[in-house]
Parts: C-alpha cells; structure tokens; sequence
C-alpha cells in the first residue's frame, strides 16, 4: 500500500517547531546537529586523544537519540511518504543546471553527477567533496554550532551570534550559488 502524503503546511510544522524549541529551551538544552560527532567521539573513548572531547558526553545522549530520530525519520520520508522525487525549481533554474552540465535538475532533490557511486571515481568530485566537507566542518566548529543550531535553537533563544551566523550563512551560500558555483561548474 502506497501512501500519499503532502509536506506539512507552515501552520502545523511551524508550530510544532516552535513548541519542541520551547521544551527545549524550558529544559536548559541547545539543538543542534553538529555537535554530535563530538558526543559520538566522546563517546568513544576520544577523551584519551584530546582535550576537546573531555566532558560529560552522557548529558547530551538525548541529542544522539534526537540525530537518529531525523536520520530514520527522513528514511522513512523518503522510502514510504514520498510520492516523487522531483523538485519544484523554476525552469530558468533548471536550465542553469544544465548549463553547469547537471542532467537531472528538477527531477531528484540530489544530482546524480556528484551524488551517484559512479562519481565517485572523478578525482574531481572527490576533491570537492573533501574540500566542501572540510569547509562545513570547519565553519561549524567555527561559528559554534551549525545552521539548524543556530536559525534553530540560537535565533528561539534571542542570541545575538546565532544571528550574525545565521546571516553570515546565508551570504555565503549566495556567494557559493552565483559566484563560485558557476566557476567550479
């Protein structure tokens, strides 16, 4: 049996957002996802290598538990409520990625061309994966949490850094689309 489901409208996810962040900030407690390769690493005996990874990782168990909620909850989003993988871009999008030589704008929320196991064979890829990976990794070690930490937990808690890194990440990611996107590609 298929279902057939649509995303949830603002109104109910919004909501619902907002009323997890409550509880959240009620408890004493910071969202976020990145944060969670320290407590992984914590808990993995990384105290014994470093200094950074020496702190009560158990008190932030409920985040590792809450990290696999959104990894199995988008599985499940994807492999039994999703009725199609195409994305709702506009066609001058869609024709700028084909421009940049992606096939599949439009049709797949990831292109096949950097995502695929295939392209993992283009030492190019590779080399722009790593980079970009150490990037992310490095600014959000950086900025002191990630994206959904900070527009998340840090702008519902009134913090004054969650917003200049909320504002920071989205200028940078407007440099990468139409300033070194078009270069890479």
């Amino acid at each position: 049996m298929e279902l057939i489901m649509q995303p949830w409208p603002w109104y109910i996810s919004g909501p619902l957002i907002a009323l997890v962040m409550f509880f959240l900030i009620f408890s004493g407690r910071n969202f976020g996802m990145s944060g969670n390769l320290r407590i992984m690493c914590a808990a993995l005996s990384g105290d014994k290598a470093c200094d950074f990874f020496r702190f009560d990782w158990k008190a932030q168990r409920w985040n590792l538990v809450f990290a696999l909620g959104a990894i199995l909850g988008g599985f499940v989003a994807a492999e039994f409520l999703s009725t199609e993988t195409a994305v709702a871009i506009t066609e001058g999008t869609i024709e700028k990625l084909t421009q940049y030589g992606f096939t599949d704008g439009g049709n797949a929320y990831l292109p096949e061309q950097l995502f695929s196991i295939e392209s993992l064979s283009d030492p190019y890829t590779i080399l722009l994966l790593a980079i970009g990976g150490f990037l992310v990794g490095f600014g959000s070690r950086y900025a002191g949490g990630c994206t959904s930490g900070h527009a998340i937990s840090g702008l519902s808690d009134l913090q004054l850094p969650s917003l200049i890194a909320v504002i920071g990440f989205f200028i940078g990611g407007l440099f990468m689309v139409h300033v070194l996107f078009p270069i890479l590609f």
